[in-house]
């Protein structure tokens, strides 16, 4: 599919540079193929049935924005994907300075070597310490890794405020950020609800941030991430799923790891490793019924699934009206609850 069709104007003043306070005060807007509502997260527990599932992305974001020197020059490079426990892949800038066996010194006694250099900025850093001893490291030496369209630097307040409540698997360099939402407050009162829930974990790379720049889908090459399904999730899944409920993603990042995962005939299979998977129109959904997500940029991959998910014209009237009432947009804005479209809606889209 042509890329402008995923396109449109979004006002920078759009663009949350802090999230609501408290977490579940931010608004959801509900998208049911022609329903349209305007409600708050709170609201979240009565629009959901006893016997759903919701299902979280259980990934820390770790301090993976670093800044060095090679020699006499400034460097900064920001983790994207973990390749061994001292070796990391990473977008450098200037990448020009990232040359194969230069040393990045980050801090006196704290340095990477280049290993290998890529293209559009990326190589790979074998640092000198690897394990327990590197996530220290990075927790005492490194910087939040803000989304690069949030226009200030980060502080200690986005070290609480760009984490989920319930993250606990180190690894990803970008929140899952439809996860920000939630409350113990809020996860109670689903509870009470009888809403269900389970947790898969996908390190989410700084490549969900890469603006695509192919005139068409077919030419986009997705990074890839890691992640896992463990047979207790998929059993869990699969087993609410049987009982007729709906299966909820929280998150784009849930939901693409989640399909990664399915079985043509609709069963959720363990996994473990990496997926690049690509959603975009015309895509056949098999595990997820429902997604709660925050509004994501234009021509973003992530606009591409949401388009797949509930349709592209769908989503075009839903984001009109989310930009002329004010929703707030990206990793610290409002919310979206969506039901996926049937599939003569999607085979339209094809």
């Amino acid at each position: 599919m042509r890329v402008d069709q995923f396109d449109f104007d979004l006002p920078s003043e759009a663009i949350a540079e802090r999230p609501a306070e408290p977490r579940d005060s931010a608004r959801l807007l509900l998208i049911d193929g022609v329903e349209r509502r305007d409600l708050g997260v709170g609201d979240l527990p009565g629009l959901l049935a006893p016997g759903d599932i919701l299902v979280f992305n259980d990934t820390r974001v770790i301090p993976a924005r670093l800044f060095g020197t090679i020699g006499e020059g400034k460097i900064e490079v920001t983790l994207h994907k973990r390749l061994g426990p001292d070796r990391w892949a990473c977008f450098g800038r200037p990448a020009r300075k990232l040359k194969p066996g230069a040393t990045v010194t980050f801090r006196e006694g704290f340095a990477a070597t280049v290993v290998e250099r890529g293209e559009g900025g990326e190589a790979t850093l074998a640092f000198d310490r690897g394990g327990a001893a590197l996530m220290a490291a990075l927790e005492a030496h490194g910087h939040i890794p803000l989304p690069p369209y949030i226009k200030r630097a980060d502080d200690a307040r986005d070290r609480t405020d760009y984490q989920t409540i319930y993250a606990r698997e180190d690894g990803a360099v970008a929140a899952p950020t439809a996860g920000l939402h939630f409350t113990p407050t809020l996860l109670a009162a689903l509870e009470a609800r009888g809403v269900t829930r389970a947790m898969v974990t996908l390190h989410v790379g700084a490549g969900t941030f890469l603006p695509v720049k192919v005139d068409d889908t077919e030419d986009h090459r997705m990074h890839s991430e890691i992640g896992r399904v463990t047979p207790e999730t998929a059993a869990v899944v699969n087993a609410a799923k049987a009982r007729g409920g709906k299966i909820v993603a929280v998150g784009t990042t849930a939901l693409r790891l989640l399909e990664s995962a399915a079985a043509e005939d609709g069963t959720l299979l363990p996994f473990e490793g990496e997926t690049d998977i690509f959603i975009t129109p015309g895509y056949r959904f098999r595990i997820v019924d429902r997604l709660m997500t925050n509004f994501h940029l234009p021509r973003s991959t992530l606009f591409m699934l949401v388009s797949a998910f509930a349709g592209l014209e769908t989503m075009r009237a839903a984001y009109a009206h989310a930009i002329a009432t004010g929703y707030r947009f990206y990793s610290y804005g409002d919310s979206s609850l969506l039901t996926r479209a049937d599939p003569e809606t999607q085979d339209v889209l094809r």
